[in-house]
């Protein structure tokens, strides 16, 4: 159960003052549906009222702050013109502009001989001081109403900021005082302030500098976040290991005749990721790791050596993947190896239908067939095997952490293998994957030649179609992927039909075109004809990004490649070089760059490290782009940075770990405060498995 104590910062936005329904919701979009939602939303701007010049001393395009006396009102002749009202302060005169005034308000808000305090932008005109439209009014005897230093925040339409920064100022009201969670030792060196008067510190900035992700308060509070996300990954790690296992260690035999029938030695990393899982394997806990690797660094085969060593031991394995065409992929890649192996390999998607289907099912269930190979079909109910050791998922960021444990539920003890060939930042693996122990491959398989990368504009893209020609009549195969359009796919799939289009009446009808929006088995058949040759050109939106194999094509054009990601632009390139030709990727890029939409597509040109990428795309863009976290299952950080707080995380890493040794259920009173963090950064599953105390 949640504290008593965050009772008031866990209440709905509506309870605050001078939010209803309404406004609520709006304010609800912006940041989240809880009080504490609205504690989180820092101001990212500030004004500063504080220069109270005379009107003869104003510079123009400044905010100021006046004390004036209200001398006449100018009404407008017609009604397009402001109403005006002429102010003095004994150095010169202040005209007030108002546009679009209606009955007497304004009379009333300024009585002629009233001295009032007026802020806003002054600007000179005529040799006039004029201020349009005050941000804030009010009587000389008011003065201390205005605010010095007003912050701004992130802001959403038909919201008005007032009534956000009133909200606001509710919330840190009620802030409650809870008990520290932090090491005093680690504050103290840090100089940082506790909890709550970090967070009102970091919503009263009083300088420019007040803002800056560095500063002591906002570094505090990027680090109870970081601490909340690691401890809770130390938690459910912790939970995991205490379930019990069972060792899987295999005779090696069948290992054995897939090395001798591989065309090439498994490289150094590689052989340190097999070490590295068959240890686990053979443990008494459950396996849990990620295997991390480039396109092409031979994933696979790792994949495939460890469902071996389960296979030896008399147990089963599967492996599962999130696309139908990267399933059958993987089957036909392991299939000629299985055979050397002596082993039996079958695939189970959506697809497969009526008796074959059944065949598939009845044979897993009873332990004669070893390896299964499919999508989320292995999820369904009526999928069972008899004796399931291993479970290697590929693509993790596509597939739910509750899936992950559906499919290791289809067993008993079952070791799962994660597997992904989207390069994650360091930092970006800590916080995602923390719960998981990390392999990575950084070698490319012997063989693998280079990609060469160039930059082109696109106004020179009839010159790109002629080059293409010249590459196909020297029987090159070439993908064409068309932009991503502001994240619609209805307008993505416009573009690569205009795309298609424009390229048949180049190439005739040996172009094909794939998207999103068709059903399987059309787009199978395309990217069969493809595979096969039937087709020299493929136009495609980014359903090419994971898991085609198609050794001929030697030609990748991304259009709009500032548009895309850089992990994804790395992905897509990883579709050509797989071949024994030389292979070329052409970035076409809007003139009209950006400085950093330039230094990233420089990037993926200087190199084909994805690390070296994933971590300059981290730099550039921040966490929540680099896979795009919606889809990717990454945690959304609200006040900490990761291309700024990466250090801290690694602090954070270790301090949960430490806490989780001395401290696994958390009852000492440091461990006491810990629980409060944790469920006021809503990590309440990692509370729950505490044992209640």
């Amino acid at each position: 159960m949640r504290p008593a104590i965050l009772f008031p910062l866990f209440k709905p936005l509506s309870s605050l003052s001078g939010l209803g329904p309404k406004l609520a919701r709006l304010a609800e979009r912006l940041a989240g549906p809880h009080a504490v939602d609205l504690a989180w939303h820092l101001p990212s701007g500030l004004i500063d009222r504080r220069f109270a010049p005379a009107i003869a001393d104003a510079p123009g395009g400044r905010i100021a702050t006046l004390t004036v006396r209200v001398d006449s009102h100018v009404p407008p002749l017609n009604p397009r013109h402001p109403h005006k009202v002429r102010c003095t302060d004994g150095t010169g005169v202040l005209e007030l502009v108002y546009f679009h005034v209606r009955g007497d308000w304004i009379q009333r808000q300024y009585p002629l001989g009233r001295t009032v305090v007026v802020s806003g932008k002054v600007e000179w005109f005529h040799d006039t001081l004029q201020m349009t439209h005050p941000d804030a009014v009010v009587p000389v005897e008011e003065r201390d109403g205005i605010e010095a230093v007003e912050p701004v925040y992130p802001m959403t339409a038909g919201l008005p900021a007032k009534t956000l920064r009133k909200a606001v100022r509710g919330v840190l009201e009620e802030l409650p005082d809870l008990p520290e969670w932090q090491d005093p030792a680690w504050l103290g060196r840090r100089a940082w302030p506790g909890w709550r008067d970090a967070l009102c510190r970091a919503h009263n900035p009083e300088d420019e500098a007040d803002l800056l992700p560095t500063t002591p308060p906002r570094q505090r509070l990027a680090y109870d976040e970081l601490l909340a996300n690691q401890l809770a990954l130390a938690l459910v790690r912790l939970q995991q290991s205490r379930l019990s296992g069972r060792a899987v260690a295999g005779t090696g035999a069948l290992r054995d005749k897939v090395a001798a029938a591989l065309p090439f030695a498994l490289t150094a990393s590689q052989q340190r990721a097999l070490e590295e899982i068959y240890a686990d394997m053979a443990a008494e806990r459950r396996m849990l790791r990620l295997l991390q690797g480039d396109v092409g660094s031979g994933k696979t085969v790792v994949a495939l050596m460890a469902m071996l060593n389960a296979v030896e031991a008399g147990h089963q394995a599967a492996l599962m993947a999130p696309t139908e065409i990267l399933a059958r992929q993987h089957a036909e890649t392991l299939a000629p190896l299985c055979w050397a192996a002596g082993v039996e390999i079958a695939v189970l998607t959506g697809r497969e239908k009526g008796r074959a289907r059944s065949r598939v099912l009845e044979r897993a269930a009873s332990g004669e067939l070893p390896l299964v190979v499919g999508t989320h079909a292995l999820f369904q109910e009526e999928v069972a095997f008899r004796d399931l050791a291993l479970a290697v998922i590929d693509e993790q960021h596509r597939f739910g952490v509750h899936q992950r444990l559906q499919l290791s539920g289809k067993g008993r003890a079952v070791d799962v293998l994660v597997m992904t060939a989207t390069p994650i930042p360091r930092t970006l693996t800590l916080t995602a994957y923390g719960d998981m122990d990390v392999s990575r491959l950084t070698e490319k398989p012997a063989g693998r030649k280079p990609v060469q990368t160039a930059t082109v504009a696109l106004d020179r893209l009839e010159e790109v179609v002629a080059g293409v020609h010249r590459k196909v009549a020297e029987g090159a195969r070439v993908y064409w992927v068309c932009p991503l359009v502001d994240e619609s796919e209805q307008l993505d799939l416009a573009a690569a039909t205009e795309r298609h289009a424009y390229l048949r009446a180049s190439f005739g009808d040996r172009v094909g075109l794939v998207h999103g929006k068709m059903r399987g088995p059309d787009k199978d058949a395309v990217m069969a004809a493809f595979s096969e040759g039937a087709l020299d050109v493929l136009v495609a939106t980014t359903v090419i990004e994971v898991g085609v194999n198609v050794p001929e094509a030697t030609v990748m054009v991304i259009e709009h490649a500032e548009r895309f990601g850089l992990a994804q632009l790395h992905q897509l390139r990883g579709r050509v070089g797989r071949g024994e030709k030389a292979s070329t990727c052409l970035l076409l890029f809007d003139p009209h760059l950006t400085e950093t939409a330039r230094q990233r597509l420089k990037t993926l040109r200087d190199t084909e490290d994805g690390f070296v990428i994933a971590e300059e795309d981290l730099r550039l863009r921040g966490a929540g782009e680099v896979l795009g976290t919606r889809q990717s299952g990454l945690p959304e950080f609200r006040l900490a940075d990761l291309a700024v707080h990466g250090d801290l995380l690694a602090v954070a890493r270790d301090d949960a770990r430490l806490i989780v040794e001395r401290d696994p259920d958390l009852r000492t009173p440091r461990g006491q405060a810990l629980r409060t963090l944790l469920y006021l950064f809503e990590r309440d599953a990692a509370a729950k498995t505490l044992r209640s105390g």
